[in-house]
């Protein structure tokens, strides 16, 4: 794999004029209620931003064993970047209205691939905060990019057998009261992976949507247990495979490497009635 290099996974607005290299700015926003990301798009973006469309560009088709939002197949994504003007060489710097939890998505898909590309701190709201009133309704004219297909690197990706054991520390980004069972609006069972640790990745940010600084963000997993000694272990997942990269660029921005994703998350385990799932405290079902 490749590693990117330059680009720390968050940058804040004050930093974009100094990053090293053409800056491809990337409106991510997606709502899990249904709401239209396209519309809120098309309502007003940053200037010269491109719309990515998660659904389209940045999961496969649901199945079954792979969840609401698989990986899509590599051919797919370099067809997505290239119809977006993005090349193999810029930097994308990813942005939502909720505090990068999707944007995340790509970011990590990016980094992965060793190309350069960050979350933008804040997003929209911190965006507005230092350039107010400076939305545009307005589309960018592209040019087809000249990104190359790269394939998934198979040691950044976890599987459903490899998320219990002694062997792996999984880490669960949803909010806790899906974490614990208490309810699930879209998956079948609720509860979490037996054994996992829940570090809901809204918690590593502020009021604003920021993230909180590196040493706060530390003490949030180590409270967990995830800290020097065990890092290396980190498998993440979340519903489907989307915030549970915001977890794994937090883990990374905070100095404790890069962890696996187990992309399937909840929507696949929780499916599969020959896994046990547990809820609250140690309650296995």
């Amino acid at each position: 794999m490749s590693e990117p290099v330059d680009v720390p996974p968050f940058v804040r607005v004050e930093e974009l004029d100094g990053l090293p290299g053409r800056v491809v700015l990337a409106d991510m926003r997606w709502y899990l209620d249904g709401r239209s990301g396209r519309a809120a798009y098309e309502g007003g973006h940053l200037p010269g931003a491109v719309f990515v469309d998660l659904d389209h560009w940045l999961t496969g088709p649901a199945t079954l064993e792979g969840g609401r939002n698989p990986l899509p197949a590599s051919e797919v994504f370099a067809e997505g970047m290239r119809a977006l003007g993005i090349n193999d060489d810029d930097i994308v710097v990813a942005y939502d209205d909720q505090g990068g939890v999707i944007a995340a998505r790509l970011v990590w898909m990016l980094r992965t691939t060793g190309r350069r590309a960050a979350i933008l701190d804040g997003g929209l709201n911190a965006y507005l905060n230092a350039h107010p009133d400076s939305l545009s309704a307005e589309e960018p004219a592209l040019a087809d990019g000249t990104f190359s297909v790269r394939p998934w690197p198979t040691e950044v990706l976890a599987e459903a057998d490899e998320v219990v054991g002694p062997d792996v520390l999984t880490v669960d980004a949803r909010n806790r009261d899906r974490f614990v069972g208490e309810q699930d609006p879209v998956d079948p069972r609720p509860g979490h992976v037996p054994g996992a640790v829940n570090v809901p990745c809204r918690e590593n940010l502020d009021g604003q949507g920021r993230l909180l600084p590196v040493q706060e963000v530390r003490d949030n997993f180590a409270t967990a247990g995830v800290d020097q000694s065990t890092a290396s272990k980190v498998v993440s997942y979340c519903g489907s495979g989307v915030t549970a990269c915001h977890n794994l660029l937090a883990l990374e921005h905070a100095g404790l490497g890069r962890g696996r994703l187990y992309v399937g998350g909840w929507s696949a385990y929780s499916r599969d009635a020959s896994r046990l799932v547990e809820t609250g405290p140690g309650r296995l079902i």
